[in-house]
């Protein structure tokens, strides 16, 4: 399987999200979209990227963007995580593991000398065509919210 790149449609998809719609890629054709993939709800660096996001979510909408986040949690589990936080952007939930796969972000990790899968901290910022306009992988949580609102003012 080859990965997603830059000027390249990105795949669709269609997954659950908190508050139990389903959300498509193609719903929100003719707005931008952030899509970032994160390992874990309420782990510390996932909680600081969701925060970081939706303390910016009137930014990134006063530029006709939406963000959307993605990791294998439930459903239930991202209703907590929104609840506990407060959070303002929609989580959804890829419990198959499909979207992060056709994404190339469940990869191989390390921790302690141990080998493995999970996802990788990874951001796609599609334009309104849906287009992949940019990639950040195995990304560094400070910083990295304002680095994609640049990128989408840019577009």
């Amino acid at each position: 399987m080859t990965l997603p790149a830059i000027g390249e449609t990105a795949p669709d998809f269609n997954l659950p999200r908190d508050g139990g719609e389903t959300v498509s890629l193609s719903d929100f054709k003719g707005k931008k979209v952030v899509l970032y993939f994160y390992p874990k709800d309420d782990t510390p660096g996932c909680t600081k990227e969701a925060i970081g996001f939706t303390e910016s979510v009137d930014d990134f909408a006063a530029l006709d963007t939406v963000i959307l986040g993605v990791s294998k949690d439930s459903v239930t589990k991202h209703e907590k995580f929104v609840g506990k936080y407060d959070l303002k952007i929609a989580l959804l939930s890829d419990e198959e593991g499909d979207v992060c796969e056709r994404y190339g972000t469940w990869v191989e990790k390390s921790m302690y000398g141990k080998t493995y899968m999970g996802i990788e901290r990874a951001t796609f910022l599609i334009d309104a065509e849906g287009k992949i306009a940019q990639i950040w992988r195995k990304v560094k949580v400070p910083g990295h919210v304002d680095a994609v609102r640049e990128a989408v003012s840019a577009l």
